[in-house]
């Protein structure tokens, strides 16, 4: 069986436009492929360590598709011809404008990254007796740790104020001020009269 005159004409004609569809097809697999393998490991990382919250898990699940599928994304328009250098300034300019966006919601992410701190060092858990202190000689705000999520730290109100009440203190402040805690979810003894 011999290949005819008009076939290879259509072959020569659909050849690059076959290739680059081939291309970005196996762009989009890939893509598709490492996000799973990465989900899967943070899954396996979240189970092998239980104290990792889902509150990190989830957004850097989050974090790594949108930059996998972001790569995908900027590797298929390179394919279909648009130039590198028009990829790269519209890369530069969204990079910019981040930047700012970043800057106007400082109060926002510093909470977040305190949280993950919070869950790294551990410097006090859910159940703990916790106070914040606004100077060595005034009391502040004390309370049980009740529940930690990326922008709060939620204190059952112990400070004799509003007994019972819950209080939200922002994860920052925690770097910020001076804090004291008592790891049984008890005051001690001394303390308690003042509730």
């Amino acid at each position: 069986m011999s290949i005819t005159l008009p076939t290879l004409e259509w072959l020569m004609a659909w050849r690059e436009p076959l290739l680059r569809t081939g291309q970005i097809i196996l762009i989009v697999l890939l893509a598709w492929l490492v996000q799973r393998i990465f989900t899967r490991g943070i899954t396996r990382l979240g189970n092998r360590y239980p104290q990792l919250p889902a509150e990190l898990l989830m957004p850097l699940r989050g974090l790594l598709r949108w930059l996998i599928l972001g790569s995908a994304f900027m590797l298929v328009l390179e394919r279909l011809g648009v130039s590198a250098q028009v990829l790269w300034t519209a890369l530069t300019g969204f990079a910019a404008v981040a930047a700012i966006a970043f800057f106007a919601i400082w109060s926002v992410l510093s909470n977040m990254f305190c949280a993950l701190l919070i869950f790294a060092m551990g410097p006090f858990r859910i159940g703990d007796c916790v106070e914040v202190l606004e100077s060595a000689d005034k009391h502040g705000v004390r309370g049980r740790v009740m529940a930690i999520n990326l922008f709060y730290t939620t204190l059952e109100d112990l400070s004799g104020d509003a007994p019972g009440a819950w209080v939200q203190i922002p994860n920052s402040l925690f770097f910020q001020k001076a804090v004291r805690r008592w790891r049984n979810g008890q005051l001690p003894p001394e303390r308690t009269h003042e509730i």
